[in-house]
Parts: C-alpha cells; structure tokens; sequence
C-alpha cells in the first residue's frame, strides 16, 4: 500500500506543489531568515575541492539521482518504449522542438537587456513528474496514447534541457577531470552489466556501483560542468536489466524526498516589495513564455509533425484535442526550469527570486489551464464512449 502511494504520479505532484507553497511561504514568515541561512550555510569538503552550500548539495548532489532516473527513462524510451523507432519519434520530437523555440522566442521578446537574455532556456523545460501528475489526476477516461505522447514528448524536452544545461550554463571547464570522468562512467557501465537478469545483486557490487557514481558525480563538478550531468551520464550507460530494478528502488526516495525538498529549496525566495510596475521583464518573460509559449510551439509543432506522417497513418495520430491536452501540461517547467534559472541568474539574487516566482506563477497558470483542458477532454471521450483507461495503469 505505502509503496503504490509513493510511486503515484498524483502523489508525487502533489509533494512538489506542497513543497513549493511551503518554501515561498516560510521564506516570507518571521523565521525565513534563519531558514535562508540553514539554506546558505557551507558544507565543504576541501580534500575534495567541493565547497557546496546546503543549497547546491540539493541542486547539485540530490538533484543527479533524479537526472540519473530521468536518464534511465531515456534510454528505455528510445530503444524499447514510444520513441524505439523515428516514425514514433517523430511528432513527439517535433513538438518538442517546438515547444522549445516558442518559448525562448516569447522570452526575448520581452527581455532585450543583454544582462538577461541567457535566460532564454528557462521556459524551455517540461516538468514529467508534474505533467504526469496533472494527467492521473484529471485524465481518467482519456485513451493511454495521450499519456504516452505527453511522456515521449517530455522525456525528448528532458533530453533537450539537459543539453542546455551542460552547453549553455558551463562556466569555466576543466578538461582534467572531466577526462577522468570517462573513464570511471564506463566502470560503472561495465560493472552494471556484470549482474545477469534476475540475479540478486551482491552488497560488494551495489558498494561499488555506489563508490564509482559518487566518483564520477565529483570529477564532472570539478570539471566545472554542472554535476547532475553526471547522473545523466551514468544512466544512459548502466546496463538496462539492473537499470530497471535500480529505478524502481530509487524512484519512491525521488518522489517523497529528492524532488520536494528540491522544490522547497528553489521556493525560499523572497516575494520583491515592489509593484506591478517595478518587476524586471525577466519576470514576464518567463510567466507568459511558460503557459503561452508552451502551448503554441507545442500545437504547432505537433501539427507539423502530423503532416510529415504518411497520409496512411494520420487517421491513427492524435487529434488536435488530444495535442491540446499535451500542449496545455507540457507548459508546467518547474523543477528543471527552476534550476536552470537558479544556473542562469546565480550571480543576482534579486532576478533569481523574481525568475523563481515566475516559474511557480507560469507553472501554476499552466497547470490549472492544463486542468481545465485534460477535464474537458475527459468528459469528451466518456460522452462519446471512449476508452475508459487509467493514466496510471499505462
């Protein structure tokens, strides 16, 4: 029972909102202060040459474990789930592009101040967890294909951000340690193929599979690329026979634990004491681009995907409602816009709070724009008899 709690889609959207109100809730209260500190406070390791507030050990240590599922995803996805083929790629991967460029493009129409326009990546991001969650809670009724083109379509975005994230928010590169990376990744691939299928794994190679990941996590950080890029790295490489069991395992610490208290974590902001008027347009960029932009680039490129199919197979595509539905969830950034724009503005604290809180406000707007869409939908197809499938049971 406990375990089929924490592994809900609905659950686990609903910890993230929860965390976030709590962040930004207490951040503002009389003792936000002291939590901003706790938030602050260094927790070095110099023998390492790690010097991590308590902040970036969420950001950049427990936020790897969440890329390393998200990873592991990927690749299930790509050689034996919805994206195994380029005909079953293809819209998904289209609208994902799309859902990408109207974004940005949204973004720099109302920031041209070249201090900001770096910007530009965080309305790109699909939140899966989120837009998932969104979808099991409202979307009973609705035919499994929807939820598996909103998966295919995030896991795409998911991939896309984090090319963003290694190209776009690496500072300074070291190539010493990443170089020393390689290798250890590679161990860690060749160590994990070493289990065979439905064998128990031995405490010495779950020790050691722990010790090669810590590795390779520190020399990717040292190399002055984000680290979560690490996780990403050692997912795509573990061996998928123990790649599913490790998911499953990890998966319930990353719904209850990892995520939420990432979310709390970016939502310790202080609200600006100023008005309408004063607030940066990184502001509104990032509030209009993630709802609005999300949703065009989104439909748009969806359309043109369809179109590319061959005419045989267009009859079987989702309809333009579907599409909506998924375009609608898809503007839910979140946790990873959050943290790209923690990346992007970390040296102004200032348009930091005011790109956090508009990433919580585009994301709501989205998600409540998503509610309405995917309930109207629903009710559409148990009018007319449609498939009484559950989200979750996909």
């Amino acid at each position: 029972m406990i375990v089929t709690f924490v592994r809900s889609e609905r659950v686990a959207a609903l910890l993230l909102v929860l965390a976030a109100v709590l962040g930004v809730t207490l951040a503002n209260s009389g003792i936000g202060p002291g939590i901003l500190a706790i938030r602050d406070h260094h927790l070095d390791i110099p023998w390492l040459g790690l010097r991590l507030s308590v902040g970036h050990w969420i950001t950049d240590g427990l936020l790897a474990i969440f890329f390393f599922l998200a990873a592991i995803e990927l690749r299930h996805e790509f050689t034996h789930g919805e994206l195994d083929s380029p005909r079953k790629a293809l819209v998904p991967a289209i609208a994902a592009v799309g859902g990408v460029l109207a974004p940005a493009l949204v973004y720099l129409c109302f920031v041209q101040d070249q201090r900001y326009v770096n910007g530009w990546p965080i309305p790109t991001a699909t939140d899966i967890a989120f837009a998932l969650g969104v979808f099991a809670l409202v979307g009973r009724g609705l035919p499994s294909r929807i939820r598996a083109l909103l998966l295919a379509l995030a896991v795409i975005d998911d991939l896309i951000a984090i090319l963003l994230i290694a190209i776009l928010f690496t500072r300074e590169l070291h190539p010493v340690p990443l170089l020393l990376a390689v290798p250890v990744v590679l161990a860690f691939g060749v160590l994990s193929s070493r289990v065979r299928p439905r064998e128990r794994c031995a405490p010495w190679m779950v020790a050691a599979l722990i010790v090669l990941g810590i590795t390779a996590w520190v020399l990717v950080h040292l190399s002055g690329i984000h680290a979560t890029i690490a996780g990403v790295a050692l997912g795509l490489v573990m061996d998928p026979g123990i790649a599913g069991r490790a998911r499953a395992k990890l998966e319930p610490w990353s719904n209850v634990l990892i995520l939420p208290l990432f979310a709390f974590a970016a939502a310790l902001v202080l609200i600006p004491s100023v008005g309408i008027a004063g607030l940066n347009p990184v502001f509104w960029g990032i509030l209009v681009a993630l709802p609005v932009g999300k949703l065009v680039g989104i439909s748009v490129g969806a359309v043109v995907g369809l179109r590319l199919l061959p005419a045989a197979e267009r009859s079987a595509a989702a309809p333009l409602g579907d599409v909506l539905v998924v375009a609608t969830l898809g503007g839910i950034g979140f946790t990873v816009s959050l943290l790209m724009n923690d990346l992007a503005f970390s040296g102004d604290p200032g348009i930091t709070s005011q790109g956090t809180l508009a990433v919580l406000g585009g994301s709501l707007i989205a998600a409540v724009i998503g509610v309405v869409v995917t309930s109207l939908r629903a009710r559409h197809y148990r009018r007319v008899g449609g498939s009484t499938v559950s989200p979750e049971s996909t």
